[in-house]
């Protein structure tokens, strides 16, 4: 399961249906992922008031955004006419199959599209 920032921020504002959820595919044996600029969208705590959000990410593999990864979305921002290279670096880390969590699907699925990943979103 791939984590997009509407999906960590829902767990940094403590809602319950997005902690289940997590709770419950990580009870699965679904492995949780984002990518490193997701964080970085949602966290700008220092003082540890982001105490949901600091403990799911101790569960989450944090995927390095290294040169290759940025070429890549770039070469898929470009195919699908977007620009959002945080989304495209979601869709990249994601294999065929797996379920991105996301407060936009619709931009997701055509990034997917475009990449010919065959992903579900499901909206957070």
């Amino acid at each position: 399961m791939i984590l997009d920032a509407g999906a960590l921020i829902a767990v940094s504002r403590n809602d319950r249906a997005m902690i289940a959820r997590l709770v419950a595919a990580e009870a699965e044996g679904d492995e949780l992922q984002t990518h490193a600029m997701v964080v970085a969208q949602v966290w700008r705590d220092q003082r540890g008031r982001q105490a949901p959000l600091a403990r799911l990410l101790r569960g989450v593999e944090i995927v390095s955004i290294d040169d290759d990864l940025g070429r890549r979305s770039g070469e898929l921002l470009g195919k699908a006419r977007t620009s959002d290279p945080i989304d495209a670096a979601v869709v990249l880390i994601a294999s065929d199959g797996d379920v991105i969590v996301t407060s936009d699907p619709d931009d997701i699925l055509h990034l997917a599209r475009s990449a010919r990943r065959k992903i579900v979103a499901v909206r957070c």
